[in-house]
């Protein structure tokens, strides 16, 4: 099983052109159907700060779309792709930061190829789990089973990132590998991601209510810990590539609300006529 420590773009760079468009629809229409299950679920709008990024385009053909949302659950969802598809680059994401009222880990998702294909899948801690045994227990130690067999799966490998801080941002039990884009691993990331999310709208369901007196804490931790991932990703270099400084700082503060319109979750708990 090789490692190898490359940020994104090394990788692309290093392999020239491919076009993945194939498994760049695939992903698209896995991402698709997860999200309509997540809307299905949850009470969420459209956060009106995110319609000037329905759709946008670089100079060099790559295009990109954005939708946020936030409801009573939600604090915040992001809905989004990015793609050059015929020049071996694409990323597609569902991230969904619950609100205060529940301890569940977030749910983090990104599918993309650079131009092998990749996978992200992580439930986000909302404490420290060596301290927080019971958060450990109990989201984290029941997934190690099906990481350790995908870690000794001989068609993926394993991607580590360089940056130390991704790093530290990953949970235990992150799915976070590389394999050739085919039919077969667009197969297993199905499987994979489908489990993900079923298992995450477990746990949301069986949460205990955190106490009203945590929940300004947790908010401010969880805005923090959303801010800091997107706005120290490495892998922004490419959305300035394709698009520009000012596109991307745009982007940037979409995938954590820095522009956000709608309240956040807390919010609701405050003024529930909302």
């Amino acid at each position: 099983m090789s490692q190898s420590l490359k940020f994104v773009q090394e990788h692309l760079d290093e392999s020239g052109p491919t076009d993945v468009t194939e498994t760049f629809q695939a992903w698209l229409a896995l991402v698709e159907r997860l999200k309509d299950r997540v809307m299905d679920r949850f009470d969420v709008e459209r956060d009106p700060s995110s319609e000037a990024l329905e759709d946008f385009a670089g100079d060099t053909g790559a295009k990109g779309r954005v939708r946020t949302y936030a409801g009573p659950e939600i604090d915040w969802m992001v809905h989004s792709h990015m793609e050059n598809a015929a020049a071996g680059f694409c990323n597609v994401h569902l991230t969904i930061w619950l609100g205060p009222q529940v301890k569940v880990p977030h749910f983090g998702m990104a599918l993309g190829c650079f131009p092998q294909g990749w996978f992200f899948l992580d439930s986000v801690p909302r404490s420290y789990l060596v301290t927080d045994v019971d958060s450990f227990d109990r989201y984290y130690e029941p997934v190690n089973a099906r990481w350790e067999q995908l870690q000794n799966d001989s068609s993926l490998e394993p991607f580590i990132s360089r940056s130390a801080f991704v790093r530290a941002g990953l949970s235990p039990t992150a799915f976070c590998h590389m394999a050739p884009a085919d039919e077969a691993m667009t197969a297993l990331v199905t499987e994979v991601a489908e489990e993900h999310l079923d298992r995450w709208l477990g746990w949301v369901d069986a949460a205990e209510a955190v106490p009203v007196a945590e929940r300004a804490t947790l908010t401010a931790d969880d805005e923090a810990i959303r801010r800091n991932i997107a706005e120290r990703d490495p892998a922004n270099v490419m959305g300035e590539r394709y698009f520009g400084a000012e596109t991307t700082d745009r982007l940037v503060r979409a995938l954590w609300g820095g522009d956000r319109v709608l309240p956040r979750a807390l919010d609701h708990e405050a003024h529930p006529t909302r």
